[in-house]
């Protein structure tokens, strides 16, 4: 069978890498998310990644501890640079061949992100890693996730969470909320389903990118999913 995606963007945050831990990376989840993205590449999938930071700094944060918010939000994108960091070495030492192309000038560790060489890479069969978000202030991982989707025209974005897809409420506060299936862009922001922020969201919409919701923990998950099985949310036009 032939995977039912050829080029994703996978979405982690910073703090899925915590593990029981309350700061910095676990290895052993480190090792998992690095295992799960070599299954999906050795299926012949072209695999993007954008990682947040949160785990190591909320640049959001900043500012109860007397830092501005521009400061944070550059403290925040270097942090998403080690993340990015730790799982190229994971995957490498898996035999993956990877790049890590950073948004903010890093010579001597990544290469600058240009839209051409990112897209090559991935046609040779690399797993592409973009770093530092966009290089702005203000703007989310989540809409980096976004914004390189469409640059590289990915089939789909796949955004891995604690919970297995998007529900009408909280589902770790109430029992009894409902799972989305799938759901239209208009439903989930009309019902202010926290999908990803606002901008990541309405950038995704217009480009017609999809986005899957999906439980990141579940071993075989990912491979399930690019193998064209439900799992997860599906969020269309």
């Amino acid at each position: 069978m032939k995977p039912h995606y050829k080029r994703i963007l996978l979405k982690l945050s910073g703090e899925s890498l915590l593990g029981s831990q309350q700061y910095g990376i676990d290895s052993s989840i480190l090792s998992y998310v690095a295992e799960e993205v070599k299954v999906i590449h050795d299926l012949g999938v072209e695999v993007a990644l954008v990682i947040g930071g949160g785990n190591i700094y909320r640049g959001i944060n900043a500012e109860q501890q007397g830092i501005d918010r521009v400061s944070g939000d550059y403290m925040g994108m270097l942090a998403t640079v080690i993340n990015s960091i730790a799982l190229q070495n994971a995957l490498e030492l898996r035999g993956v061949p990877t790049r890590l192309q950073t948004a903010i000038t890093m010579s001597q560790i990544a290469e600058p992100f240009i839209r051409r060489r990112a897209v090559r890479h991935l046609e040779k069969g690399r797993v592409i890693i973009f770093g530092a978000g966009t290089g702005n202030p203000y703007f989310t991982t989540d809409t980096s996730a976004s914004l390189r989707a469409t640059e590289i025209n990915a089939d789909v974005i796949i955004k891995g969470t604690r919970v297995d897809g998007v529900y009408d409420s909280d589902p770790e506060k109430n029992p009894d909320a409902k799972r989305f299936d799938t759901v239209t862009f208009r439903y989930a922001l009309e019902n202010n389903l926290r999908v990803m922020d606002m901008t990541a969201f309405t950038l995704a919409q217009e480009n017609n990118v999809p986005i899957i919701v999906y439980d990141m923990a579940t071993e075989g998950n990912l491979k399930r999913l690019v193998m064209g099985e439900k799992i997860g949310t599906k969020i269309t036009n």
